[in-house]
């Protein structure tokens, strides 16, 4: 048997290296796709969290507002009951102090009752039935705020 000259010897340790290198470069590759597909999972994840925290944020503040408008439906309630018992209950002064603390009470009881959500509910509705003057109404309030902002 013949000894392997060294040029062959040469060759096939080139060989292996170009294997190797071969070899190496595609995990080298898979390792970057490994990383960059784990690195776009925990970008996933974390804008995930921050949505449920923003909606669990906003939920809060939702709930905090609605709790806010019990409460002034409640003070207005109260402050009808105070009118009552402190203003003067006959003549032309106790039927205005009368008619003004009716319309509190009514006031803090549909504030307590419907909440904000109610009260943007029936808004829509008063804006379906009442197009034109809905539309006229935002117009004049949008002209009104433009000339208040405009001399500040």
């Amino acid at each position: 048997m013949a000894m392997p000259s060294t040029s062959t010897k040469f060759g096939e340790e080139a060989s292996k290296g170009k294997t190797l290198e071969h070899n190496g470069g595609k995990g080298v590759t898979d390792k970057a796709k490994d990383v960059a597909s784990n690195v776009a999972d925990k970008a996933k994840d974390v804008a995930s969290n921050v949505a449920d925290k923003a909606k669990d944020t906003a939920s809060a503040l939702g709930q905090k507002a609605e709790d806010a408008t019990h409460a002034v439906g409640s003070g207005m309630q109260s402050l009808a009951g105070t009118m009552r018992d402190k203003l003067p209950q006959s003549g032309p002064l106790g039927a205005a102090s009368s008619t003004l603390a009716s319309g509190l009470e009514n006031t803090g009881r549909y504030l307590q009752e419907e909440g904000l959500s109610g009260i943007a509910e029936d808004l829509t509705n008063l804006i379906r039935r009442n197009p034109l003057p809905a539309m006229f109404l935002g117009i004049g309030l949008g002209f009104v705020l433009a000339r208040a902002i405009s001399r500040s």
